[in-house]
């Protein structure tokens, strides 16, 4: 007996993708594909169809890659500059973040989702990184990251504030102190001068 042309309904491993167009046995087509709804008849509207279907999808897949494209180029084009806290050697106090780079791209007119930032580790160090952003599997832009350290303190260089503003404390209260033992000093001195008086 001749095999049976049918549609798939649903993703069969062994035998297709949903849409695809399969000839199968009549017997696993009558007792498991059609019976379970997993596939359809092939008749002729229905392939051609699926053929007009196929043609839409792939128009709109070829649409899609092209502006994809485009934005591939848009985003290898930019230059991003992070400032970030660092040391003395290049090592940030924490780290730079795929929400802070979506930011940035944002603020340059593009809207790229932070998921699609592919930072295998987050960036650690002062300086120029190269940064994946995936637009789909195939298709992976390279962004240029440029880590610049910002002004102000280092914490350690607060470590060393706090420390030294207490230190004048301890300074300042040590000389109150020895105010307050001379003006007592200075106060014996004259209840002595007037008892003698």
């Amino acid at each position: 007996m001749a095999n049976v042309n049918l549609i798939l309904v649903e993703s069969i491993h062994s035998l297709g993708q949903a849409g695809d167009l399969v000839s199968v046995k009549p017997g696993f087509a009558r007792n498991y594909l059609l019976p379970q709804g997993k596939a359809m008849l092939a008749t002729e509207g229905r392939v051609k169809e699926l053929e007009h279907k196929r043609r839409i999808a792939e128009e709109k897949a070829a649409r899609e890659l092209q502006d994809l494209q485009a934005v591939k180029k848009r985003i290898e084009s930019l230059s991003i500059e992070i400032g970030a806290r660092a040391g003395d050697s290049g090592k940030l106090f924490g780290s730079v973040t795929t929400a802070q780079i979506a930011e940035r791209i944002e603020a340059a007119g593009l809207a790229i989702d932070r998921r699609r930032i592919d930072l295998r580790e987050p960036i650690k160090e002062v300086g120029a990184h190269k940064v994946p952003v995936r637009l789909l599997r195939e298709l992976v832009a390279e962004l240029t990251v440029t880590v610049v350290a910002e002004g102000g303190p280092s914490p350690e260089d607060e470590l060393e504030v706090e420390a030294a503003a207490e230190e004048r404390g301890r300074r300042r209260r040590r000389d109150e102190d020895d105010d307050d033992d001379d003006e007592a000093e200075d106060s014996e001195a004259d209840a002595d001068e007037s008892a003698a008086s």
